[in-house]
């Protein structure tokens, strides 16, 4: 009795407990109608296989927001610490694409055994090589050739054996890797990418170039100077240690001083807010054309690339060409502006510029310019503006700029949803994105040029190249702020959502079909940020008369392409918007290379759509509001 006493009583089944509940009901009922009616609920028998839904927990058993909140903080400090080490990259997103490649291809049998024919096959053909260049000296084809782009063993004593079968070996294998890294079925585009990106970043670092022994032309320099060269390159290690350490700019740069012999057109500030400066340059002939010239670079850079020396300055050249242009110059963001949005900007901005010209300009229509990541601000404005009725534009030209984001070349394989969560992170903590952290993923795309064959001509030959212009406009970098460049990734890079009608302006979309003004892009062929085809697509995305151009050069040489400038050429075609599309292959093979410089066509592209010279316009409108500030360049350019 008592063991049955003290043995525990089963907890009662939900449905057990239910139907107890009910017969208690009943008693009670039974003792109570005397004293007043009773209303019976009845309650739906839950059907067979339904899970009963429990009721609400109380609110001191859910998490609090403190613990939440905390918890958050960690993961997002963890991120943002990890994130100092490895220049923003998030090594969960290499994680996840190489064991994306590494699961598929560990389950494909058939790729694996054409890896080891390939191994096998580049083995022999090296071993070929080599035996036949032990026999001969002269008359020997190599069994692969650089691409090329690539000018590490372009030198003559790479031809020289043993270098020759070292420089050889090394590229076989990099082939090898890409074989292995590619045409692997049921792995993710993306990731592919990915895999072999960093797989090929990985062997670039050990490229044979990069050391001592391997490297004839390092060998043949120290040989011929008695290691001098390592005492030079030593120096400048420690030099460039220093400066790197001390935030200053790189050894040179300080011979090109802001206002002086870069950004040095004369001209006006001549409106300032929280975000930009407007600057008006001064007329350079008796009569310019009516319509003004509205420039917005991007505030990834400064401005003043588009104004770099007296020879190869745009601005000037404009205005040479009787234009009265106006430049934005954006602020250098720091903590406290990293609230700004993407809207912001295009208030703020483009529309507050546009204010401002219209009003120093009155009744005249405005040549909108717009450069990398300002002229896709200029294209949401242009979309705003064509949406609203406004049309205050007379034109829009785009120079390395994109609007559809799908083709954006190889900065997509550091956008996804885990390397944007890891970029956010780090932003979150500092409120913006670094100028150090920004440049190292535009140097990984073209490391061979950028790191490794400086750092073996810097530290091992122990020269140093000289600095132009352009290379200390490029050390004078900017930063991103936290919301506006979350917002720029996310809805333009990650999402597409301008090219594909889902962007918003203003509280309502925007489509760039709207944008009937005609329109000038320019695209250049080694565009490693815009690639030409991207930018090419501008004939897809709007309902405009499109002229394009495409010239020689990179994202920031081709468009600084100065008449006179050696060895360039460019490619010119005009579009009706009633024409049928013409893809990109086919027009780059019909459409005809013409040498120079591609700046008079613009010129004389902006000029048939202008109307007849007038006298300059004053400087500013002080009864407007617009009175002169400051002489150009203005102060935010001189922000660090």
């Amino acid at each position: 009795m008592d063991m049955q006493r003290s043995r525990p009583t089963a907890a009662p089944t939900p449905i057990a407990a239910a139907k107890r509940g009910s017969r208690a009901v009943s008693r009670a009922k039974g003792a109570k109608a005397h004293l007043a009616p009773v209303v019976t609920l009845r309650t739906a028998r839950p059907k067979p296989g339904t899970a009963l839904i429990a009721p609400p927990e109380p609110s001191f058993i859910g998490d609090s927001y403190a613990s939440t909140a905390f918890a958050e903080i960690i993961d997002r400090s963890v991120h943002a610490a990890t994130a100092r080490f490895t220049a923003g990259l998030s090594p969960m997103a290499l994680i996840g694409a190489y064991m994306d490649w590494a699961a598929h291809v560990s389950f494909a049998p058939g790729k694996q055994m054409r890896l080891v024919e390939k191994a096998v096959k580049k083995t022999v053909r090296l071993a070929n090589y080599a035996s036949r260049r032990a026999l001969r000296r002269d008359g020997v084809e190599p069994c692969i050739v650089p691409l090329p782009q690539d000018r590490r063993f372009a030198g003559k004593a790479w031809q020289e054996t043993p270098y020759d079968v070292i420089y050889q070996s090394f590229l076989l294998t990099q082939q090898w890797w890409h074989n292995a890294m590619t045409d692997v079925r049921g792995v993710t585009k993306r990731d592919e990418n990915v895999v072999a990106f960093a797989t090929r970043q990985f062997l670039d670092v050990l490229s044979p170039s990069n050391f001592l022994l391997t490297n004839p032309e390092v060998l043949e320099r120290t040989r011929a100077e008695a290691g001098m060269n390592f005492v030079r390159g030593a120096q400048n290690l420690v030099e460039d240690w220093d400066r790197a350490v001390s935030g200053r700019p790189p050894v040179g740069a300080e011979q090109f001083e802001v206002g002086n012999n870069v950004a040095a057109t004369p001209g006006k500030v001549v409106y300032r807010n929280r975000l930009i400066e407007l600057i008006q340059y001064s007329s350079a002939t008796a009569s310019v054309h009516p319509e003004p010239v509205l420039i917005v670079p991007a505030w990834i850079m400064k401005y003043y690339i588009l104004d770099l020396g007296r020879q190869n300055s745009l601005v000037r050249f404009l205005t040479e060409h009787g234009h009265t242009v106006f430049m934005i110059s954006w602020k250098n963001p720091g903590p406290e502006d990293r609230d700004l949005s993407m809207e912001d900007y295009r208030t703020l901005g483009v529309m507050s510029a546009l204010d401002a010209v219209a009003a120093i300009v009155p009744k005249q229509k405005v040549h909108g310019v717009g450069y990398c990541l300002g002229g896709t601000l200029l294209a949401i404005a242009a979309a705003t503006m064509a949406r609203d009725g406004d049309d205050r534009f007379q034109t829009v030209s785009f120079f390395a700029a994109q609007a559809d984001f799908t083709e954006a070349g190889e900065l997509t394989l550091f956008i996804n949803e885990s390397q944007l969560s890891f970029l956010e992170d780090m932003m979150w903590e500092q409120g913006f994105l670094d100028t150090k952290q920004m440049a190292g993923a535009f140097q990984m795309l073209r490391s061979n040029d950028l790191v490794w064959s400086r750092l073996v001509r810097d530290y091992l030959m122990g020269e140093r190249a000289p600095m132009t212009d352009l290379m200390a406009w490029n050390a004078d970098a900017t930063r991103m702020p936290y919301r506006m460049h979350t917002e720029y990734l996310r809805r333009l890079f990650l999402d597409n959502d301008l090219a594909e009608g889902r962007y918003q302006a203003g509280g309502r979309k925007v489509g760039l079909t709207d944008i009937r003004v005609p329109l000038f892009a320019v695209g250049t062929e080694a565009d490693h940020v815009a690639p030409w085809k991207s930018v090419y697509k501008f004939h897809l995305l709007t309902d405009a008369d499109v002229t394009f151009v495409l010239t020689n050069g990179g994202h920031n040489a081709g468009i600084v392409s100065e008449p006179g400038h050696a060895h360039r050429h460019y490619r010119v075609a005009t579009r009706s918007n009633a024409d049928h599309y013409v893809d990109p292959e086919v027009w780059a093979a019909e459409t005809p290379a013409t040498a120079g410089s591609w700046w008079p066509e613009w010129a004389d592209w902006l000029a048939a759509r202008s109307g007849a010279p007038v006298a300059p316009p004053a400087i500013g409108a002080p009864k407007s509001g617009y009175a002169p500030v400051c002489d150009a360049p203005g102060s935010y350019v001189r922000m660090q």
